[in-house]
């Protein structure tokens, strides 16, 4: 069992409210739940809610339980409970008493929705599920109560005991509940308690035949289990009215839970839907749920990825009110930071070049007594066979080496990491003149990687002996997707990253046949011994993460990576106050002032900083609107940033130029920089959601938004269905595409119309 979720104290808007409560003697103790579905594995959105929740109950010395929302045995599986159970351990929750599970509690809810039946709350309707539909109407137009909302008590009693002993089709009738047909919000429009579902249920067999519906199992749930703050992410907002309802309706309860919703994570270069996620495993487009490259909890573990890493990012990110979307770059840098401490030195060569060593002895084998931990050999040490052949990864070696080229060449010397400096002298190559091995000499006087004279060589190479050393398969891992929202429009599978996974044949040193299962190989990166595919004499070592972010250097930056526009070659020697001097004695920026017809003085002065000056061309470039550009990058998003630096920013110039085009294009209001930088410096995400959130467009409505609308539901006709059949999740989905697409919408109006049409 890992640590504890909460080692410290953390403060945010729901501590507050707790504090509150138990101020006021609302509560004498916490008791919070994590209600998982067990249709799927967990992904590390679900972490943030296990630490939040379990965190919490610590906190405050209150309980946790860990409950499985098995509504729906059509989509449910024991395996996926298993891991759930497995994954939440590992994350160090610690729940009370056994696992609840909702079916323990069907035979309560059925005799419930019998009272409200008794009470004339709810009836049996008989109608279809287009009728349905069309009779609830949308958000201009009131709902049509069914033919059926008047039956009498009596027979509404009748067929719902029919319901419950299996007289009936699925589909052919549902229970609802009787609120109002013209309720403005619509999910209180008679929403459905129970469904005919003839189905094997995982743990209750055939024993029912109607399933209760989410929105009315969940609040009992939590009432029955006594829960006091029932935390929900933001697309259960619009459903606390209906829980409300069914818990006032069912009542009195002795603890009467409240529910408050929090932003769920959203993950650049990731995808969370579990439908989609299945939908990878499905096609084989991974090799299972825990497959390295999955966001699961299994697949990071098997990952190498720790739940101390996971905790430390959920730290980061904190708690909010709003949804964001959130920099993978915060990830990778929690588990960087917590493998740089974990995790013991080693040598691998993941390509291998064979050195031979043309002054050492045939048969002399030597014995490097080399630490684990080179800072701190109190941790121990590790023999390492250092002998005539070895090898050197084929990338440290260049046989026309650039100018400045710092490894090994002919005619240069490295020192090998805890060994000795080398030479090369000569290459060997085969018919088609490749490199395929080295010929060196090295200094016998050099053990250690230290020489007499005090030479220093300008690199220190990574090796292992190539007769003593171990053959092993080495993943290397990365992101899954190529584009930081895969599931944003289209078809998610088309950002599939072809190059997510590369297999190695590589060689590794002696001692990790039996040491240590988390290590990092010497200027490789973090590596973890798979534990399901290792074999005896075959070990497998996943790669958790490189040593650096390599995406920022790519074509396909990651999301708040420097602009890479180019600076000046040069420093202006004109005197600060000859802005035209300046300007004219540099080609870029005088290519600048030309094409945007640019106030000379503030460029000039802009140029005195390299990295805004880039970010200025890159962004501008998009924009078009020089003038608008340099005036919102001096002064707007300099007071936003507070002094600090521009590459500080969880957006790049490219976000920023199609910013500074909407507002140049009307499309957001003329003084909306000054709300929206502050906001996006801070919080980083998108910035079309932003100025949906803050309310900064400047008024598209009516026809616009329809159309907008109109487009979303046709190119999204799936997701729409999806959420039709009751995966109201994505309802946050659906409206991030239109507050996209919709430009300066009002949020509100925009959430509306779109729930109109839904639930239409």
């Amino acid at each position: 069992m890992t640590q504890s979720v909460s080692p410290a104290r953390r403060s945010n808007f729901l501590t507050d409210i707790i504090d509150a409560d138990l101020a006021a003697g609302r509560h004498t103790k916490v008791v919070t739940r994590f209600p998982p579905e067990p249709n799927g594995y967990l992904h590390i959105g679900h972490s943030k809610s296990i630490l939040l929740n379990f965190g919490l109950a610590e906190q405050y010395h209150g309980v946790c339980h860990l409950r499985m929302d098995d509504t729906n045995p059509v989509a449910e599986d024991i395996d996926y409970v298993r891991s759930i159970q497995h994954d939440v351990e590992w994350l160090g929750g610690k729940w009370d008493g056994e696992v609840r599970f909702a079916s323990d509690y069907f035979p309560r809810m059925y005799e419930l929705a019998e009272r409200l039946v008794q009470e004339g709350k709810a009836y049996v309707d008989s109608q279809d599920v287009e009728e349905m539909r069309k009779n609830r109407g949308d958000f201009g137009r009131h709902g049509v109560n069914s033919q059926y909302r008047e039956r009498s008590i009596a027979e509404n009693l009748d067929l719902l005991r029919r319901m419950k002993a299996g007289e009936f089709a699925d589909g052919s009738h549902v229970l609802r509940a009787k609120i109002d047909m013209t309720h403005p919000n619509i999910l209180m429009r008679d929403p459905l308690i129970y469904r005919i579902r003839h189905a094997h249920h995982h743990r209750s067999g055939d024993t029912w035949c109607i399933y209760p519906m989410y929105d009315y199992a969940h609040p009992l749930e939590d009432a029955i289990e006594g829960i006091t703050h029932s935390i929900c992410t933001l697309e259960f907002e619009t459903n606390r009215e209906l829980y409300d309802w069914f818990l006032d309706q069912t009542g009195p309860w002795q603890t009467r839970p409240r529910q408050y919703e929090f932003a769920r994570l959203a993950l650049g270069y990731t995808v969370m839907s579990k439908r989609k996620l299945l939908q990878l495993v499905q096609d084989k487009r991974v090799s299972g749920w825990d497959d390295p490259r999955m966001p699961t909890v299994a697949g990071m573990r098997r990952r190498g990825v720790t739940p101390e890493a996971l905790r430390d990012f959920a730290d980061r990110i904190g708690v909010a009110k709003n949804n964001s979307l959130v920099d993978i770059g915060k990830l990778e840098f929690s588990i960087r930071q917590d493998l740089e401490k974990q995790c013991p030195r080693a040598l691998a060569v993941l390509k291998p070049l064979t050195v031979t060593l043309t002054n050492w002895p045939d048969d002399m084998v030597q014995q490097l007594d080399l630490p684990w931990w080179p800072n701190d050999q109190s941790k121990g040490t590790r023999k390492v066979p250092f002998s005539k052949h070895l090898y050197i990864d084929r990338d440290d070696f260049s046989a026309d080496p650039p100018a400045d080229w710092r490894r090994l060449a002919v005619g240069r010397e490295v020192r090998l990491q805890g060994a000795y400096f080398v030479r090369c002298d000569g290459v060997e190559r085969n018919p088609q003149g490749e490199v395929t091995g080295l010929r060196c000499s090295v200094d016998l006087h050099s053990r250690g990687g230290e020489a007499q004279d005090g030479r220093q060589p300008a690199a220190t190479l990574h090796w292992v002996d190539a007769r003593h050393s171990l053959a092993a398969e080495v993943r290397l891992y990365d992101r899954l997707f190529s584009v930081e929202l895969p599931d944003g429009e289209g078809d998610f599978l088309q950002h599939l990253n072809s190059d997510s996974l590369q297999l190695v044949q590589a060689r590794i040193e002696p001692a990790l046949a039996e040491g240590p299962e988390r290590v990092q190989f010497v200027r490789v990166g973090y590596f973890f011994r798979d534990a399901k595919d290792s074999q005896p004499g075959a070990p497998v070592w996943n790669q958790t993460i490189s040593l650096k972010d390599s995406w920022t250097k790519t074509a396909q930056p990651a999301r708040g990576a420097k602009a890479k526009a180019a600076a000046p070659a040069t420093q202006p020697a004109a005197p600060a106050t000859d802005w035209a001097a300046l300007v004219a004695g540099n080609p870029i920026l005088q290519a600048l002032q030309t094409r945007y017809n640019l106030e000379v003085s503030a460029l000039g002065r802009l140029a005195h900083d390299p990295a805004r000056l880039a970010f200025f061309a890159a962004a501008v470039e998009v924009a078009s609107d020089g003038p608008l550009t340099l005036r919102l990058v001096q002064n707007d998003l300099a007071g936003a940033l507070a002094g600090a630096a521009i590459s500080s920013l969880p957006f790049d110039a490219k976000a920023f130029g199609r910013v500074v085009a909407d507002i140049a294009a009307g499309k957001l209001s003329p003084g909306s920089a000054k709300q929206l930088l502050p906001a996006w410096v801070k919080r980083g995400g998108d910035a079309d959601s932003l100025v949906a959130e803050l309310g900064l467009g400047a008024g598209v409505q009516g026809d616009a938004l329809s159309e907008a609308l109109a487009n979303v539901l046709h190119a999204h006709a799936a997701e729409v269905a999806r959420y039709r059949q009751g995966e109201i999740k994505l309802l946050a989905v659906l409206l991030g595409i239109l507050m996209r697409q919709a430009k300066g919408c009002d949020p509100q109006a925009a959430r509306s119309a779109l729930l109109a049409q839904l639930q239409s």
